[in-house]
């Protein structure tokens, strides 16, 4: 049988895909893409924000009109939230964000007597880790391995604790096995992911930190590099910090979750730290890191968010000088605090907002790339791009060179201007 994916929203959700593929593979069966015709086809959703909500509706309605003899099957955290609203788009099978080799199960069953079938189990009841195949992202350079699962922070404005249920984390041994498959195979990158890495150890005996599973696969994999998913404040530590100061094949990039730079705006919020705290952080890295990449998110327009509190977090950002981050208008999610909160926003408010912080968080970007003009990075390279060859240094900056066939290959190159949505060099040793 042949079998399409198409994933919507985070890395873990990108590795859970990669992940059934592979499962699907060893049963003998093949993959297509999306746009082919297909046996099955399978939507892993997301539920983070309405709009991602909206892309995965639209998604199964246009796959059951191309498609109209074909099994659809839905999983993911939208179809976790409400499996109903997915049976209403006339899908054949829904599962779960959890359970995925039962999932399959139920799809090879349902393309074999086309009745439909259904099993989506109580998030917050999950107490084991599901382990599932190692992947990679693009051709033989970079690769996943998901390390932990579930969140329990229960954000005012997030979905996703009740759609992945408790902290989960994957035992030491389990994930540096699969590191070591992955550098085995060639991989030359490897970026550990999960919904909230920092809560990583929490629910194992002795509740070790993160630290020491980010010390234990950079050392087993020494020819790799190791990039780090979202981190929390509350865990950049002196303690922390000295730990992955001395792991020279990890990446100086560190994305540090924010949401707002204002304090009132994260009490409201329900954060665990303010803007204080915050800042330690940053500062924290960057004494540990010097010229180190740092990376965030932020929410505007969340409900009650004032102009001076917007204001505020402008001011904040700018402080922090972020080297890249991801604006998000905040979105209603039914069933979490935040939907029920006085002062809602309306849609006008939150596109001025999300064009301004936009606007800020690119003349931000462009003055961290700037900064490293002149310097020597060692850049893997992933695939060409007109007459280039295109890859990221180690603080995840975009970097294109002239040339053809470095796909896979770690060179040095030397930085030089902006260029795109990076910047451009040329190598320093051709």
């Amino acid at each position: 049988m042949r079998f399409a994916f198409y994933t919507l929203g985070c890395k873990t959700n990108q590795y859970e895909s990669q992940a059934m593929e592979q499962l699907l593979a060893a049963q003998g069966h093949e993959i297509g893409s999306f746009d082919e015709e297909c046996d099955g086809y399978i939507i892993n959703t997301c539920a983070v924000t309405a709009m991602a909500e909206k892309k995965g509706r639209a998604v199964i309605r246009r796959c059951r009109r191309t498609a109209p003899g074909a099994v659809i099957g839905v999983c993911g955290c939208y179809s976790q939230h409400d499996p109903a609203a997915a049976e209403k788009l006339g899908v054949d099978v829904i599962g779960g964000s959890g359970q995925r080799q039962q999932f399959l199960d139920m799809m090879i069953a349902t393309l074999e007597d086309r009745q439909a079938r259904q099993a989506v189990d109580a998030a917050l009841r999950r107490r084991d880790f599901e382990i599932l195949p190692a992947g990679g992202l693009e051709g033989r350079t970079r690769a996943m391995v998901k390390v932990q699962d579930g969140c329990v922070n229960f954000c005012a404005y997030c979905i996703i604790p009740y759609t992945r249920g408790p902290v989960r984390s994957v035992p030491l041994d389990v994930a540096v096995e699969q590191c070591r498959a992955l550098a085995d195979q060639g991989y030359r990158e490897i970026v550990i992911t999960g919904i909230e890495i920092a809560s990583w150890g929490m629910d194992l005996p002795g509740r070790p930190g993160p630290e020491r599973l980010i010390g234990a696969v950079c050392q087993a994999v020494p020819g790799c590099r190791i990039r780090l998913g979202s981190l929390e404040p509350r865990i950049v530590t002196d303690a922390f910090c000295q730990v992955l100061a001395g792991l020279p094949n990890l990446c100086d990039h560190f994305h540090l979750s924010m949401q707002s730079g204002c304090d009132t705006v994260l009490r409201r919020m329900g954060r665990k730290y303010d803007t204080a705290r915050y800042y330690e952080s940053v500062e924290r890295l960057r004494r540990f890191f010097p010229g180190c990449a740092i990376t965030t998110d932020m929410i505007v327009a969340f409900p009650g968010e004032t102009g001076e509190e917007f204001a505020q977090s402008l001011a904040f950002i700018r402080k922090c000088g972020f080297a890249d981050m991801h604006i998000f208008p905040y979105s209603r999610r039914p069933g979490t605090p935040a939907d029920k909160m006085p002062g809602q926003l309306p849609n006008l408010v939150k596109e001025e907002r999300s064009r301004a912080a936009i606007a800020v968080a690119e003349e931000l970007a462009a003055a961290y790339r700037q900064t490293l003009a002149g310097t020597v990075q060692p850049v893997l390279f992933e695939e060409p791009a007109q007459g280039r060859c295109v890859g990221h240094a180690p603080n995840y900056v975009k970097v294109y060179v002239p040339g053809e066939g470095l796909q896979g290959q770690v060179r040095p190159v030397r930085i030089g201007g902006l260029y795109l949505d990076g910047v451009e060099g040329k190598l320093a040793h051709p």
